[in-house]
């Protein structure tokens, strides 16, 4: 089939999005990608990029369309909006223009924000091909919940875009089960909706690092809890710090945070005002595919988010690449993300927003044998493998986009 996926984050961007048009190719797809300049998590344009381009490029002999947008700078409100209405206006103003030939399916990305539908929509009238959306995120409900948004008035707005979309999309992918409902209070056909989790990159599994691996030098000695991602709000880096507080006399136990965000200077300028430079260690950013050698050396490994309706019904997918490398976990957070932890018996978990109870979970995690440990570990890599695993997800999508294709052709 010829695929073009629309997406506002891709390649160089670290999103799963990139495995899974590889996956798509290694399937025998003819792939294409609409997408935008990438400046996700920094806010920055990558090096080699600017307003104006390149427009063009190859990902692994996979033609990228590129479009110009502003970037998210320091991810302000205002900046953040005109970041999402820029890809909006000018996909759907140079989209058509693109030599994108012939398509049989269009495929959405939507980590957020919902408008990427937008120009993927406007292209199914052109293309006359069914559209498949993968819901990451839910709208208008992450907006109010990060505080991004507090007008009424707005929200509705957005409410009411999101009902349109729904109806206007052959097919929505949710990365959670507690996804359907939002969706089929706004409209959304429950028969047109179907369950599609996250998986991990191949790279994603346990590592046994060599003795001289350089990643021993740049993490702290000692029981390591590890945290990588998104330094943003929805994360919830105050009840860690918190947490690293009351455990701040344990000074054998790390908290080391790999990653970038738009909440990485307040956490920096928090570590040092907390005085707690001798037990949290912010590593940066690396690549991801560096993540399992990071997680060979931590003891856990830890996923939290804010204390909000939207993100209980949300599966981080930092969770899916904890269970792959077969590391207990910690996570901190309600609802889907914690039910699969419980689930899988991969680790602990305690309530969000509640620094006493990290802290407690931290403690007697450390206290564990090692044994125990690593039981611990190979149950959330059992169970990632029965319910998460690449090849078996690629393989039902590849089904489901092929049943879609089908049922258009005989429409017309």
């Amino acid at each position: 089939m010829k695929l073009l996926i629309v997406t506002q984050y891709f390649w160089p961007e670290n999103f799963r999005i990139n495995d899974m048009v590889l996956g798509l190719k290694e399937r025998g797809h003819e792939v294409k990608v609409l997408t935008g300049l990438p400046n996700y998590p920094g806010g920055r344009f990558f090096t080699g990029y600017k307003f104006f381009g390149p427009l063009f490029e190859n990902y692994e002999d996979i033609p990228v369309f590129r479009v110009p947008l502003i970037s998210r700078g320091n991810g302000t409100r205002i900046r953040l909006a005109l970041n999402y209405l820029s890809f909006v206006f000018i996909s759907c103003i140079l989209g058509p223009f693109r030599r994108l030939g012939s398509v049989d399916l269009i495929f959405i990305y939507e980590p957020s924000p919902i408008t990427v539908c937008l120009p993927a929509l406007l292209l199914k009238k052109l293309k006359s091909a069914p559209v498949m959306f993968w819901m990451q995120d839910l709208w208008p409900e992450s907006l109010s919940a990060t505080g991004a948004v507090r007008s009424k008035k707005i929200l509705k707005v957005v409410d009411t875009l999101v009902r349109f979309i729904y109806r206007a999309c052959d097919l929505i992918l949710v990365q959670s089960r507690a996804f359907v409902e939002s969706i089929k209070r706004q409209g959304g056909d429950p028969n047109r909706i179907l369950y599609f989790p996250n998986s991990a990159e191949k790279f994603y599994h346990p590592v046994i690092l060599e003795k001289d691996a350089p990643e021993r030098s740049v993490m702290p000695e000692g029981f390591c809890v590890t945290f990588a991602g998104n330094i943003g709000a929805a994360q919830n880096f105050e009840t860690i710090l918190d947490a690293a507080e009351i455990l701040k006399d344990h000074t054998e136990i790390n908290w080391v945070i790999i990653g970038d965000g738009r909440m990485f200077p307040w956490v920096k300028s928090q570590v040092i005002k907390r005085n707690l430079m001798k037990t949290v260690y912010l590593l940066g950013r690396y690549p991801v595919e560096a993540m399992p050698r990071f997680f060979a050396l931590s003891d856990a490994l830890l996923v939290t988010l804010k204390k909000e309706l939207i993100f209980s019904l949300t599966i981080p997918s930092k969770i899916q690449s904890y269970l792959a490398c077969g590391k207990p976990v910690i996570a901190a957070l309600h609802g889907e993300g914690a039910k699969v932890i419980e689930e899988a018996g991969a680790g602990l978990t305690c309530p969000a927003e509640n620094s006493k109870a990290l802290a407690e979970a931290v403690l007697k995690m450390y206290k564990m044998s090692e044994k125990d440990r690593k039981y611990l570990g190979q149950k959330g890599s059992e169970y990632f493998k029965k319910h998460f695993e690449r090849e078996m997800l690629l393989d039902r999508l590849c089904e489901w986009m092929n049943e879609s294709y089908t049922k258009t052709r005989k429409r017309k």
